[in-house]
């Protein structure tokens, strides 16, 4: 058996995005997410992981949400939600953002690792699955992909 992972990183590096996402295991049942980024457009923003780590052809190929119970998308405080479901990051006037919460669906090993999968920043702010719209309950009507990264090994 693999050992299991303490820390995990995705470095954003998209245009005048930069950003860093950390993910520290804080007990068998949570894990902390922090993301401190610049460069990003002022407003709300959707914050997934995504099912592939493929970024390959920019963030196209990472697929929809990490959704292994294949359930409808929520916020990250919903009782029904995608894992890889974050809910929403907010941007300063000068693009920064911080960010950090503690998440009671992410692993960092095991069949429902997020390691290997792809972290994706939308333009639009993420419905929460409460918006009404056709995509609200798949992707929570957040837009179009404006930065991309995969989740690796932190050292």
């Amino acid at each position: 058996m693999g050992a299991q992972a303490q820390s995990v990183i995705c470095v954003l590096n998209a245009g005048e995005i930069r950003g860093i996402v950390q993910f520290a295991q804080l007990n068998a049942s949570h894990v902390r997410v922090s993301f401190n980024g610049s460069g990003i457009p002022e407003g709300v923003h959707g914050f997934h992981v995504h099912q592939y780590g493929d970024i390959s052809t920019g963030c196209a190929a990472a697929g929809g949400h990490f959704n292994p119970d294949s359930v409808n998308h929520g916020g990250p405080d919903s009782p029904v939600r995608h894992v890889g479901d974050l809910g929403n990051v907010e941007a300063d006037l000068h693009g920064v953002v911080t960010f950090s919460r503690d998440d009671s669906y992410l692993q960092l090993s095991g069949d429902r690792s997020i390691l290997g999968r792809a972290i994706v920043l939308h333009a639009d702010p993420d419905d929460l699955g409460l918006g009404g719209y056709p995509d609200s309950l798949t992707t929570g009507h957040a837009g179009a992909r404006i930065a991309c990264c995969v989740i690796v090994y932190a050292k």
